[in-house]
């Protein structure tokens, strides 16, 4: 699943810039960001959440030299919002051609507070 609801949680799990002839901003790990959280925030709006409502990120990354890049685009979307984040560097993906996934998870504020 993109993403599970769970009462007032929101689980978005490890998204990438797409595959195949769908695939977003190869060599570009600012441009797969930007896809990424596009992708997120339709998973999110579609469970009933928002970026706002987000709590937590995990950025997995194939060259840890790339932070800086990712986290201006991460930044560019959450500043605000500043949820708990990790980047953590892997050894590669399934398709050698993401740079970049992340997950998400949010917190669906209750009607009463």
């Amino acid at each position: 699943s993109r993403a599970v609801r769970v009462g007032n949680i929101v689980a978005v799990g490890g998204t990438t810039a797409g595959s195949g002839g769908n695939m977003v901003g190869v060599g570009d790990p600012a441009q797969q960001t930007r896809a990424i959280l596009d992708i997120i925030g339709k998973a999110l709006q579609d469970a009933g959440a928002r970026f706002e409502d987000v709590v937590r990120t995990c950025i997995y990354l194939v060259d840890i030299a790339h932070w800086e890049a990712v986290g201006r685009v991460h930044g560019e979307v959450f500043g605000d919002i500043r949820p708990a984040a990790s980047i953590i560097e892997v050894s590669r993906f399934i398709n050698p051609d993401w740079l970049v996934e992340i997950e998400a998870d949010a917190v669906i504020p209750s009607a009463g507070g």
